[in-house]
């Protein structure tokens, strides 16, 4: 088994990071290949649709291509996001947004076809604000529902969803 982890925190170590690891230990024996979204190198999505048709992205090499191939290795993908204004991360979704080709394909009359049938999938979000009202204010499933909606839309199966409330700054 295969998991990659987009840890879309630009804390290393904080609570996103932290929660992902402690879900790791649950495979021990896969193989984890951990991106830091945030140290990644790549240019934002102009729009084009393109990799519709193409199943990639055309825009010139960088590290989405590289992500796009990993995610097309993996058989798991833990994805991890603090929470900002009740959504994931914007480096986080910026990858996303560059990766549509990679994730659904789509039919001759437009409907979008999910490319990561069969593959699992684990959410991790952080927020800072205290239980229960980072539910109640929708902050903490404002985001797992923006990542849920591209993973589940993508064939991924949702085998854990994890939301963190801390009031650590």
């Amino acid at each position: 088994m295969t998991i990659l982890v987009l840890n879309g925190s630009p804390r290393k170590n904080g609570n996103v990071a932290q929660r992902l690891r402690a879900e790791l230990k649950k495979y021990e024996g896969a193989e984890v290949i951990w991106e830091d979204v945030c140290d990644l190198d790549f240019s934002f999505c102009t729009g084009c649709m393109a990799c519709r048709s193409k199943g990639t992205c055309v825009l010139p090499q960088d590290d989405a291509h590289r992500i796009a191939d990993k995610i097309k290795e993996c058989s798991m993908i833990f994805v991890g996001t603090p929470v900002y204004w009740g959504n994931m991360n914007g480096k986080l979704k910026s990858l996303f947004d560059r990766l549509v080709g990679v994730m659904m394909a789509e039919s001759k009359l437009g409907i979008p076809l999910p490319l990561h049938k069969g593959k699992k999938a684990a959410v991790v979000t952080s927020c800072t604000t205290p239980f229960p009202f980072n539910y109640l204010c929708g902050q903490s499933t404002g985001a797992a529902r923006a990542v849920k909606e591209i993973l589940t839309s993508s064939g991924f199966k949702i085998v854990r969803s994890i939301a963190v409330s801390n009031t650590k700054k």
